[in-house]
């Protein structure tokens, strides 16, 4: 995962007598957002639509989805987006997904290759993603043929799954959710969007879905138009969405 600077709002500007948002300067040049809305903090599920940006103003394009978020609900994530204080705060851990606005990073799978404009990682029997908040590899992807053994050693997260969990299709592909991207010590890590085991199976911090959603975003995310991500409860949508330049539902 690579690192990133975090940025804030735009400077506010007046409209008409009145103070007007304007777009997040983080995300202002995206061009494709995938929003996911759950129930509230506490939900383990959500909707997930897709949309593009024609001008300044978002378009609904394909159909809305089921999905799963983790089985503790959400809670405010280090991305893009401004830091939030009223809300749980995400924790190495705790279950939850991180909600707010985040770039989407590389797409993987068990194949060597997969039809997507994105970056794609194929993945291998010693690739891991490092959960362990002690470790310098702190949420990122690694090869333990490339860095060895110990700075693995209790990581849980081996990308072949199938290999490792008895068949586990779970990683067969999907892509980063770039949260905690500078890896700050025990904010969580090793947040996906991957494929479900069932619409009643949460997770323990990804977003979970359909195999026919996830082939339907791998060809249509395209990174030339920058895409984000976002996952926020239906409250919090509804009152960041005009400072922040969300889409309408």
């Amino acid at each position: 995962m690579r690192a990133f600077r975090l940025t804030g709002l735009l400077a506010l500007s007046l409209s008409t007598g009145a103070l007007a948002y304007e777009a997040p300067v983080a995300w202002s040049v995206s061009r494709q957002m995938i929003v996911v809305t759950t129930d509230g903090w506490n939900a383990d599920h959500g909707i997930l639509r897709t949309y593009v940006r024609d001008g300044t103003r978002w378009k609904a394009e394909g159909t809305a989805t089921d999905v799963t978020i983790g089985k503790a609900g959400s809670a405010w994530g280090r991305g893009l987006s401004p830091a939030q204080t009223d809300g749980p705060q995400k924790r190495e851990g705790d279950g939850r997904s991180p909600a707010g606005v985040f770039r989407i990073g590389t797409a993987f799978g068990y194949a060597e290759t997969h039809p997507t404009a994105m970056p794609y990682m194929g993945l291998k029997a010693s690739d891991y993603c490092v959960d362990v908040d002690g470790s310098p590899y702190y949420n990122q992807l690694v090869d333990e043929a490339e860095v060895g053994p110990k700075a693995v050693a209790g990581a849980t997260e081996a990308m072949r799954r199938d290999l490792h969990f008895n068949g586990d299709r779970a990683y067969r592909i999907g892509f980063v959710i770039e949260h905690n991207a500078d890896g700050k010590k025990g904010a969580g890590s090793c947040i996906f969007a991957h494929l479900w085991k069932s619409p009643t199976s949460p997770t323990v911090g990804c977003t979970a879905m359909t195999d026919g959603a996830m082939e339907r975003l791998l060809a249509w995310l395209d990174p030339s138009k920058k895409p984000v991500f976002v996952l926020l409860p239906k409250d919090e949508y509804a009152r960041l969405r005009d400072a922040w330049n969300l889409p309408v539902p």
